[in-house]
């Protein structure tokens, strides 16, 4: 069995996040989404993986390089082009476009592939869905899960008959229109023809375009029900959510990395925290180099970035700030989400730093970026 993981989106959802980072790189404890995703395929003996890539290319690809330290190889497809100023220009395919520009131009898919979105944490019993997908002779298999039916309009949802086979795909419908509740989790099982039916050098999806032709063709196409754990990180709110979920310790096999120095407090390598006046109220994660003064507050779930500083007087609650984040003494920041020059509350509602009077954090890394920046420009105006 070979792997596809979808990978060239942009993430808008999930804006600020991914003004820097492409989807697939958000951290979860502090390690990458698709960085799971790898360490499940290979668990499973999955060992050729192939990734689409096109928004912020070059994070995935320097991260993850040739896949040895997960066991695997990992090969990229980039979808865009090169412009006459040498200019290199992301221009999706669509997820069943990249796959079909992937086999145009090396034959990559000649076995079962299991396909993956790469913004999402699985523990997918992969033999098995295998095992399924081969007994009933299936061309294509989707791996899908109920949801409530006023979350309908945020997924794909497939209607089949008794046996499973899907008899018709909508693609993001609204409650009132959809047909089922059984939503596609993004985790697909494809055999090598399914690529003959992808039109070549234009976008093409699998959801909206592929799944509704496989259907009206009846080609042998099934959806599989299972018992699993999915976590989407479809929207900020989501990824908040997950933050609280995986601090709490309530999804299996995550653990919190770290040193763990008190009843629900770990801290990586380095880490200073002056006791004076200081509450810290489990779980919570500080990472290496960061810095908490004397009277600050920090309640949990919350994890804290490395090179951060928490200021006297300063309170964080139920919030995740990312690395190099200086909360400035007796600001408040609570159930939000802090990255960079950005902040994002638990309902969704993003705000830039020059909208709190005073401003109430800052990036440490930015502003020595910054100051070596006036340093230089000062030199040369000396000389």
């Amino acid at each position: 069995m070979k792997a596809m993981i979808l990978a060239a989106g942009k993430g808008t959802r999930v804006r600020p996040l991914t003004y820097d980072l492409p989807k697939p790189m958000i951290p979860i404890l502090g390690k990458p989404v698709m960085a799971y995703l790898i360490e499940h395929l290979a668990k499973y003996g999955v060992q050729e993986i192939m990734v689409n890539v096109s928004y912020l290319h070059e994070k995935i690809e320097d991260y993850f390089g040739e896949g040895h330290q997960y066991g695997v190889q990992i090969g990229y497809s980039f979808e865009g082009y090169t412009n006459d100023a040498g200019e290199v220009v992301p221009q999706p395919l669509g997820s069943a476009g990249g796959m079909k520009k992937i086999q145009q131009f090396g034959g990559f898919f000649d076995d079962t592939t299991i396909v993956l979105c790469g913004d999402a944490l699985i523990d997918l019993d992969i033999k098995s869905a295998l095992f399924e997908h081969k007994r009933k002779g299936a061309l294509a298999s989707v791996v899908t899960r109920e949801v409530p039916w006023d979350k309908v309009s945020s997924y794909g949802v497939v209607v089949t008959d008794a046996d499973g086979r899907i008899k018709s795909f909508q693609e993001k419908p609204s409650q009132a229109e959809a047909l089922s509740n059984f939503a596609s989790t993004g985790i697909y099982i494809f055999e090598p023809e399914v690529l003959a039916l992808i039109p070549p050098d234009q976008p093409f999806d699998i959801g909206s375009d592929l799944f509704p032709l496989l259907a009206a063709r009846a080609c042998p196409f099934y959806a599989q029900t299972r018992a699993f754990n999915w976590i989407d990180i479809g929207s900020v709110t989501d990824y908040w959510e997950v933050c609280q979920s995986v601090l709490m310790g309530e999804v299996a096999h995550m653990d919190v990395p770290g040193i763990q120095i008190d009843d629900g407090l770990w801290v990586g390598l380095n880490t200073q925290i002056d006791w004076n006046g200081t509450r810290i109220e489990g779980p919570v994660y500080i990472g290496s180099g960061a810095c908490v003064e004397a009277g600050a507050t920090i309640v949990g779930p919350s994890w804290i970035g490395h090179g951060s500083r928490i200021c006297a007087g300063a309170e964080v609650v139920r919030s995740v700030l990312f690395e190099y984040t200086r909360v400035l003494p007796n600001v408040t920041l609570e159930e939000m989400i802090v990255f960079k020059d950005y902040s994002v509350d638990r309902r969704g509602e993003m705000r830039h730093i020059s909208e709190y009077q005073p401003d109430a954090w800052g990036n440490a890394r930015d502003r020595r970026a910054k100051r070596r920046s006036e340093v230089r420009s000062a030199n040369l105006i000396e000389k």
